[in-house]
């Protein structure tokens, strides 16, 4: 982690989900990185709700540049904050494998 932050921080331009609960990640250096989603799509969990994958492929990317669902799609999560679930840009660079095949 300390040699990405040297290195400087990234930011999401494009989010994608996929069928097997990874997300399909663009950066803004033009890297390619697949998240998977799937070790922390746990019952009991603030990501219990996705894993019904109809919620998964809500995803967005939020003004703080960070991976985010809404709970309610209905709320808008910039009034109602406790609405969002949402994933850091640091660590869906850090921990996301490289895609090569894109």
């Amino acid at each position: 982690m300390a040699e990405y932050f040297a290195s400087g921080r990234r930011k999401i331009i494009s989010v994608h989900a996929n069928e097997d609960f990874s997300l399909s990640l663009i950066f803004d250096n033009g890297e390619h990185r697949i998240f998977d989603m799937k070790p922390l799509l746990k019952e009991n969990t603030v990501f219990e709700q996705l894993l019904k994958i109809e919620n998964f492929k809500r995803v967005y990317i939020d003004d703080s540049n960070n991976v985010c669902w809404d709970k309610n799609p209905d709320v808008n999560s910039e009034i109602e904050w406790n609405n969002k679930i949402d994933l850091s840009c640091d660590v869906c660079y850090v921990e996301g494998i490289a895609d090569k095949k894109i």
